[in-house]
């Protein structure tokens, strides 16, 4: 027998779980289907990002920064250690805890919020009068009616061709959030977030870490000063970046994997390393949603087509996050799918995605929102840069931490901010008054007229608005 809701969410990531939770809160029967599994075969919802992306990452990032801190800058603050080591299974175990806590969070939330779970495979049955007939597949086979379906079903990695994930030596994001014990040499094609968030965990903790990347310029979403000064901090760590390589073969072979390329002056290379994370990106996936069922169109890449307000090519179908159009985060997901629900409802829900911050959680942190310098040049639109360093700021000196700097990017005449960029310490969380900030179409002399706390890391902020006029305080 089928059961009846207002609203069916496909998907329980950072995407889905929360527009489930706003459509029950404004008051629409709902429900959400997932299928990821915890290790004993239990619900563990929050896709990706919880399981094996975001969180995960997060948690093994903290516990090896910590490792780094003991060994090599505690005897700086008087703090004398004998006997280091590391127990990674211990950290390994912690990460695990700390991705259950966040799947139970979800859990509860959706007891609190009447949301109805299902665990198991969602995906289309039929069009039927008035909506859609959504079947589940888990350990008790459901069939859901709904007259609205949000589709929130995210992403895959992307394999090397020929070199198929095997989670033991070729690793995606899921296999490098296993590895067991530190890898003497470890290989990792791409170095966008991931291939430099988890190089930087094993590097940290003893591995030799080579990072091969096809593209001639090193993170090329960013601004080029902000890039320039990050590369500068991770080789000096012991990252060893390569770049326009051109992958030949990848090829598993006794106890690691062999990989042949050429560099980016076309000389044939190989390196054998005892693991290769592969991070070049990733897919939408819409593996067993039986779009064909009812028409749903889908693009070239496989994604979901959407127009502007996250609606597909059939009444009632919307989708959000990885599986459409726009960058692949957790926090784009997250305002997509609060989005959907207001709109389901008759409200005008909004996402800007001129404000969406983007951060990379290494050490330095980089964080970024809006234009870069090469953006604005290449526009032709007149601006004016103010930067600030970590080095000339009181609370990092303090912390031990004076890499990187803050830049702010100014339209010439109207003074609007048009892009802020940060490498340094804690950018992840200094970026959130930028974003502030140009929500509210505020002026670079909006921040340096602001009254910051003294000492904070957010003196950076302010300094480097003062520095759009040419009008530092403390450097």
């Amino acid at each position: 027998m089928s059961k009846n809701f207002d609203v069916v969410v496909i998907g329980g990531g950072p995407g889905g779980y929360i527009a489930a939770i706003r459509a029950a809160q404004l008051g629409f029967n709902t429900a959400c289907i997932d299928e990821w599994k915890n290790a004993a075969g239990g619900p563990a919802p929050g896709g990706t990002c919880t399981n094996v992306g975001c969180i995960p990452s997060k948690a093994l990032l903290q516990s090896s920064e910590h490792f780094e801190h003991a060994a090599k800058h505690f005897g700086d603050h008087g703090i004398s250690l004998d006997n280091l080591k590391m127990d990674v299974a211990k950290m390994v175990g912690r990460k695990d805890t700390v991705v259950k806590q966040n799947n139970d969070g979800i859990l509860y939330l959706f007891k609190k919020n009447k949301v109805t779970f299902f665990h198991g495979r969602g995906s289309f049955g039929k069009a039927v009068e008035g909506g859609y007939e959504i079947s589940v597949a888990g350990k008790t086979a459901e069939t859901l009616t709904a007259k609205h379906v949000i589709l929130a079903t995210g992403s895959n990695a992307r394999a090397l061709p020929g070199a198929p994930f095997d989670e033991e030596k070729i690793l995606s994001n899921d296999g490098a959030l296993r590895i067991g014990a530190v890898p003497q040499k470890l290989g990792i094609i791409g170095a966008g977030v991931i291939g430099l968030e988890m190089g930087s965990v094993w590097r940290r903790l003893g591995a030799d870490v080579t990072i091969l990347e096809g593209l001639p310029t090193f993170l090329g979403a960013a601004d080029e000063q902000i890039a320039k000064e990050a590369h500068k901090a991770f080789t000096k760590q012991g990252l060893k970046i390569e770049m326009g390589v051109n992958i030949s073969e990848v090829k598993a072979e006794g106890e690691g994997v062999a990989i042949a390329y050429a560099d980016a002056k076309g000389a044939a290379k190989s390196l054998v390393v005892d693991k290769l994370i592969v991070s070049i990106g990733r897919v939408p996936n819409t593996i067993g949603l039986n779009p064909e069922a009812v028409g749903l169109q889908l693009d070239e890449r496989g994604a979901i087509v959407v127009d502007a307000e996250c609606k597909t090519n059939l009444p009632g179908v919307w989708a959000v996050g990885d599986v459409v159009r726009g960058p692949m985060l957790a926090h784009k997901a997250e305002e997509e799918g609060v989005a959907v629900a207001e709109r389901i409802a008759g409200q005008h829900g909004h996402v800007n995605f001129d404000t969406i911050p983007w951060v990379i959680y290494t050490s330095p942190e980089i964080a970024w929102v809006g234009q870069t310098e090469q953006a604005l040049k290449a526009a032709g639109r007149a601006y004016k840069a103010g930067t600030f360093p970590f080095l000339a700021n009181g609370r990092a000196r303090a912390l031990g931490d004076t890499t990187g700097m803050v830049k702010f990017l100014a339209d010439a005449t109207s003074d609007e901010i048009l892009g802020v960029h940060i490498v340094g310490p804690m950018a992840s969380e200094l970026i959130s008054e930028a974003v502030v900030a140009m929500e509210f179409k505020a002026s670079a002399e909006d921040i340096a007229r602001i009254c910051h706390a003294h000492p904070s890391l957010s003196e950076a902020t302010k300094e480097a608005a003062l520095a759009v006029d040419k009008r530092t305080l403390n450097f």
